[in-house]
């Protein structure tokens, strides 16, 4: 430990880099790429990683981007220090800032549109233009959901004691039209959307046996990744639809099912969040064998 102490001691007086350090993610990636020829051969790997990898590096665990990078976490702590940061967590903001800024508010959406060629042939263009967005949505989905996964999440919900799902912002249709469709088909479920602030009183009282289907896609809502933490430290599973192995949501799941939506013009449907949606539920319908479950 003392020598792992001295080691980040000494790079970190040697990798200084002195004066205010930067707050943008283009101005850190020309600082890396500034001190990359002066770091020794294990920060060197690490900034590769998180040169390539900026989504993973906002929203990923100091202990599973290691494993990814093929290093210590104690070298990315090393590398962060290194560049004048404090720790790994004070760099870390800058790509969550990043990640954030890159779906911007509404109104600059529309902007964004009103500049694109299809908006002067008018709404029958746009139509086409988020149709051929669902299509490669749909198209991704048929390739990436393993079925394995698919069916062993099936597994659990049809065993759960109880099914809660969690759903904020953007996702709440899919979330609230799982929970409509799971009560139908007779499992007793809750739709945990903290109305008063009582989501966390929802789930503290979740435990072994219980099961909460949570659904967060970039930029991830906050309030459900700390829902779902409270769920699993109560002993519940966690099975998620989320956009990547690198989600947050993804890292707190027993089994997790990667749906990306294609956007257009910074709008991104929910074209493969719903159809996934349907057909978890006509999947348990079937193993339940439940008639007119529609």
């Amino acid at each position: 430990m003392d020598r792992v102490v001295a080691e980040s001691e000494t790079e970190t007086a040697a990798g200084s880099v002195g004066g205010d350090i930067p707050r943008d993610f283009q101005s850190l990636r020309t600082l890396i790429a500034a001190r990359r020829p002066r770091l020794p051969k294990r920060l060197v790997q690490a900034a590769d990683f998180i040169v390539e990898n900026p989504q993973a590096i906002a929203f990923g665990r100091v202990a599973e981007l290691a494993t990814q990078a093929g290093v210590q976490p104690s070298t990315l702590v090393r590398f962060s220090q290194a560049l004048g940061y404090s720790g790994f967590s004070d760099l870390q903001a800058v790509f969550r800032a990043h990640a954030r800024q890159r779906w911007p508010d509404y109104r600059e959406r529309l902007e964004e549109l009103d500049d694109a060629e299809d908006a002067r042939d008018g709404a029958h263009a746009r139509l086409n233009a988020f149709i051929h967005a669902g299509q490669v949505s749909l198209d991704h989905l048929g390739q990436t959901v393993d079925p394995a996964v698919l069916d062993a999440m099936l597994d659990r919900l049809a065993n759960a004691r109880s099914v809660s799902i969690v759903g904020m912002r953007r996702v709440y249709p899919v979330a609230l039209y799982l929970c409509y469709g799971l009560r139908k088909l007779g499992l007793r479920c809750d739709m945990i959307d903290n109305a008063g602030g009582l989501g966390h009183r929802q789930v503290e009282l979740l435990g072994g046996g219980d099961v909460v289907l949570a659904i967060s896609f970039t930029p991830y809502a906050g309030e459900t990744l700390e829902l779902c933490e409270t769920a699993v430290r109560g002993g519940a599973a966690v099975l998620a639809l989320t956009d990547s192995a690198f989600s947050p949501l993804a890292q707190l799941a027993s089994l997790w099912l990667e749906v990306v939506e294609t956007d257009h013009g910074g709008f991104r449907s929910l074209t493969a969040s719903m159809t996934l949606a349907i057909t978890i539920m006509v999947a348990l319908a079937e193993r339940r064998r439940v008639p007119n479950a529609g």
